[in-house]
């Protein structure tokens, strides 16, 4: 443990891990209104969101009104995630992490993650179709594994009070009913085949949040229990970037982007500037670009339109300067993308071949990458299919049994693939994949060290 680390103290901070039996059960709508909730009441709150989604974090930042950062322990490791919540809780007034899918789904599941954490869990179970099943499905989730921290149980699309009090009259006796939301169209989450809308896309976003923190029930004023948070040494990042200029897509089709990576990369002493694929006419002068995913086969003709951006991206390719596309942006970088609907639009052209929606998932799992910058982990999460006659310079790995690995593309600098990279997961790799010149972040790495 360093100096800093050593000097640090424990924090003890209220915190909620919101789970569910299943994907679907409402979440995202209830760790918003309760986010919403104690934000009304000026309170600081800080809402995390486990696993490797984009999406529900992007509604989760609206409702608490701050950064919302994953934690996944396999992709960034247990130290990294104790050191973000940490920084949280000296941030904030209350901790809040929405999990991922079923509570005993995945490896690590949120329940893992809750347990090595030590936050306790507030089960949401859909009752809107449910009497006294309902107990009997609260009863399997707080008693499946032992030693699980359970706050409570929080029921979401109840018709009203009296079909709350059926619900929870069929607790078990030591299992507290937390609250209830009212089914309600006003407040649901639309979705799309990668999971809810981008919240960009929900022009009544805001009021579906101050409508579902109107109408959530039976958790008053008071703050969960507190958690104590312990101060992690922090893993040193030199400024291997220091004179970098990193250009970086965001907007409504490239909007995919961990906040960590960004992190990273501003610690390592890059510049980061942002542009709009869709909007602007050409790319900040840069020494590196960045193409996250997102969904530009919603954008199709923007994005074909605005051709003095994709010359600038090939003349940034042809200068030799670094890219770094991760799905949609290696997508927008093919010779054409086809929507789900058939429709077709000629794109940047950097890599020779075509992109094309599917109708079924493609791929979806975390995978590890082994380059010559050094071994990366990450995520992929798919609908399309890329044909290239580009021989394939590396293979993903799937850290799941059975994983199909894809393949990712080299072309001088420009380092292409379906993976979405946790960059964090290995600082080094990442110097080396976005510098100008790798060769001097090996040498000062090695003199650094």
């Amino acid at each position: 443990m360093n100096a800093a680390a050593g000097a640090a103290r424990d924090i003890a901070r209220p915190a909620l891990f919101i789970c569910a039996p299943a994907s679907g059960q409402g979440k995202t709508t209830v760790t918003a209104a309760l986010a919403r909730h104690h934000r009304r009441r000026g309170r600081r709150v800080c809402v995390f969101k486990a696993g490797a989604d984009f999406l529900d974090p992007m509604i989760l930042e609206r409702a608490s009104g701050g950064p919302v950062y994953q934690l996944d322990p396999w992709m960034g490791g247990e130290a990294h995630c104790r050191a973000l919540l940490y920084r949280a809780a000296r941030e904030s007034d209350l901790v809040l992490v929405e999990g991922a899918m079923g509570l005993f789904d995945g490896d690590p599941s949120s329940a893992d993650l809750a347990a090595i954490l030590g936050i306790p869990l507030l089960a949401v179970i859909d009752g809107g179709a449910m009497a006294q099943t309902f107990g009997a499905l609260a009863h399997g989730l707080a008693s499946y594994r032992a030693g699980l921290p359970f706050a409570g149980i929080f029921a979401n699309r109840v018709a009203g009070e009296r079909h709350y009090q059926m619900l929870v009259g069929s607790l078990p006796p030591g299992l507290a009913a937390c609250g209830w939301l009212p089914r309600d169209a006003e407040i649901a989450l639309p979705e799309r085949h990668l999971g809810l809308l981008q919240a960009g896309e929900i022009g009544d976003l805001e009021a579906r949040i101050e409508r579902a923190a109107d109408v959530l029930q039976g958790v008053g004023e008071a703050l969960p229990a507190p958690v104590r948070f312990a101060p992690v040494a922090g893993e040193a990042s030199p400024p291997w970037l220091r004179a970098t200029r990193i250009a970086v897509a965001r907007d409504a089709a490239f909007a995919f982007l961990y906040r960590a990576n960004l992190d990273l990369l501003s610690a390592l002493g890059a510049e980061l500037a942002f542009f709009s694929p869709l909007d602007d006419a050409a790319l900040p002068p840069a020494d590196a670009l960045y193409l996250p995913g997102g969904y530009p086969e919603l954008y199709l003709e923007r994005l074909a339109a605005n051709r003095t951006m994709m010359r600038a991206v090939r003349a940034h390719h042809a200068l030799g300067k670094p890219i770094v596309a991760e799905c949609g942006g290696m997508l927008y970088l093919a010779e054409t993308l086809t929507d789900a609907a058939g429709r077709s639009a000629s794109m940047a052209g950097v890599i020779a071949g075509r992109a094309t929606m599917q109708p079924r998932l493609a791929n979806i799992g975390p995978y590890t990458l082994n380059l010559p910058e050094g071994r990366l982990r990450g995520h992929s999460f798919h609908y399309s299919r890329m044909d290239s006659p580009l021989v394939p310079f590396a293979w993903t790995e799937g850290a799941l049994a059975g994983a199909r690995g894809e393949p990712v593309f080299r072309d001088g600098r420009l380092h292409a693939s379906y993976m979405h990279l946790y960059l964090p997961s290995n600082r080094l790799a990442t110097a080396r994949l976005f510098a100008a010149a790798p060769n001097a972040v090996r040498s000062a790495h090695h003199a650094h060290a």
